[in-house]
């Protein structure tokens, strides 16, 4: 398959609690369902991007899972904040990254990273380059 024939990127994410995990999505972030079971829900994300939650039991991740790419970084987290987003706060030399009050910068990119209310690592950033 070629990238030029695909329609959409989408991330699946493990949540051991689904209700819990579409409450974080779609209250705090403001993310609206496309199609939903019980066992998982689909969220539309731009024009060629998409995340499907389903639920599972606990795995354990310690990377960024999904990035989402924003157009003011600041704007963004001032009203993630506002809803209980709480961002980490990271010091990795060896990957060139420190955080300032949540925010890393390097190379025309900035980045925040949050956890959701399953522990999974998400990221926002706005991009010179991408």
């Amino acid at each position: 398959m070629l990238a030029q024939d695909m329609k959409l990127i989408m991330p699946d994410l493990p949540v051991v609690d689904l209700q819990r995990a579409r409450a974080f999505y779609e209250e705090t972030l403001g993310f609206e369902p496309s199609m939903a079971h019980e066992w998982g829900v689909f969220y539309k994300v731009g024009d060629n991007a998409g995340l499907f939650l389903y639920q599972r039991a606990a795995t354990k991740a310690d990377h960024t899972e999904v990035s989402f790419k924003v157009d003011d970084l600041e704007k963004e987290m001032a009203e993630m904040r506002e809803k209980g987003v709480v961002f980490e706060e990271y010091d990795l030399p060896e990957m060139g990254i420190k955080t300032v009050n949540g925010v890393a910068s390097y190379d025309g990119e900035k980045e925040a990273w949050f956890k959701d209310t399953e522990g999974n690592i998400l990221s926002i950033s706005e991009s010179k380059n991408i």
